[in-house]
């Protein structure tokens, strides 16, 4: 078995790939060390019977006609757990739309959360993945036997898969349940590299705007860094680092070293002038250069706080009663403002979710439904309210 490794190669197996209905497809990358993905190699299979491994690291070697399959929006792209996936494709510019997870289909069809691909396809398929080359360098050539097999395998099952997993989706009503889901990863400001927009990623921890305004900076400053060197952000400077710095705020050395999440002896290294320059540059107009930020309204008394406890527990029942990852439902901030307001504007208040969830959180917080303990499981209960009596 032998990958792909030239350009003429790429375009007559791509051939085969013109007018399917969908392709398969997966990858293997290394990014333990760098900032950007290492694209090792790519696995393609269609339910004609093609299939491919594609080594992209070849000399020479001109993906484009690879990436013209993943533009053409007449081919369905089906991946497992497709996010770094999408986002090394869009950085080759071919963002694959449309595209199906498995993995996300997976949880609207009552696999549970965030379920992997080798237990997707153990309960579906009844087959037993070989995992032993999974963490093997998939950097190094030449790739074995073992590892190519491996790598083929995964789209091989995955074209068997995704029809068996679609149609037990829409026999049960619930394609459309996973199609704004599966939109959403394909939006490209999800794998947006602007150094600017990095604070985005972060939680910042303080509204003012001295510390949103070196909040911004600080992240902004990480981020060029590790792109520009090609290291992990986290190489360059904590995530914690940044809240403590954009709190105090330091202008000089000895400020910069007196900082418990700034490694030691950092203000002398080659990033010390540079992250001081850009804190200093942002401190110049706080005002202007602070990002603009709504703030999350968690619970605002002990009341709305119960509210979300049991919001939690009628989450919980009501995806086991659907059968759907409950994650896929809503997320903790969605039942704090909801706790906190009834028209909050949260996925979980419309469409399929405010059926399967959203109604019902909001007449529990009338008091129009109760939890109830039956042995191991909640049950969720109308009140009946006892008519009011008549004045005399």
């Amino acid at each position: 078995m032998q990958p792909i490794t030239t350009t003429a190669e790429l375009a007559e197996f791509c051939k085969s790939l013109k007018g399917q209905s969908f392709v398969a497809v997966d990858t293997e990358f290394m990014r333990e060390t760098t900032y950007w993905p290492k694209l090792c190699l790519i696995q393609i299979a269609a339910p004609n019977g093609a299939e491919a491994t594609i080594d992209p690291m070849a000399d020479g070697f001109d993906l484009n006609p690879l990436l013209d399959i993943l533009r053409d929006e007449k081919i369905l792209k089906v991946f497992h757990a497709a996010r770094q996936d999408v986002e090394i494709f869009n950085n080759l510019g071919a963002m694959p739309r449309p595209l199906f997870d498995t993995q996300i289909a997976g949880m609207a069809a009552g696999f549970g959360e965030q379920i992997a691909y080798d237990a997707l396809v153990r309960q579906m398929l009844k087959i037993e993945i070989d995992k032993s080359s999974r963490f093997t360098d998939w950097a190094r050539r030449p790739l074995t036997d073992s590892q190519l097999s491996y790598a083929l395998a995964d789209v091989t099952h995955l074209a068997k898969l995704y029809p068996m997993l679609r149609q037990r989706l829409e026999k049960s009503g619930r394609l459309a349940w996973v199609e704004e889901e599966m939109a959403a990863l394909t939006d490209p400001a999800m794998y947006d590299v602007d150094p600017e927009n990095a604070w985005k990623r972060l939680k910042p921890r303080k509204h003012t705007a001295k510390y949103l305004a070196v909040f911004k900076a600080v992240a902004a400053w990480r981020e060029r860094t590790a792109q520009q060197r090609d290291q992990p952000r986290g190489r360059i400077l904590k995530d914690e680092a940044i809240d403590e710095l954009a709190a105090q705020a330091p202008t000089d050395a000895g400020a910069l070293d007196r900082l418990r999440g700034v490694p030691k002896g950092f203000s002398g290294s080659k990033f010390g002038p540079d992250l001081l320059a850009a804190i200093k540059e942002a401190l110049k107009d706080p005002e202007g250069y602070a990002p603009k930020i709504e703030r999350e309204r968690g619970p605002q008394n002990a009341a709305a706080g119960a509210v979300v406890e049991l919001l939690k527990v009628l989450l919980k029942a009501r995806s086991e009663d659907a059968g759907v990852a409950s994650k896929l439902i809503a997320t903790v901030s969605d039942l704090e403002k909801i706790a906190n307001d009834d028209q909050a504007d949260v996925g979980a208040l419309h469409g399929w979710r405010r059926d399967a969830f959203g109604a019902d959180a909001l007449k529990l917080k009338r008091g129009e439904l109760a939890l109830v303990l039956d042995g191991t499981r909640v049950r969720v209960v109308e009140v009946r309210r006892a008519p009011k009596a008549a004045a005399s």
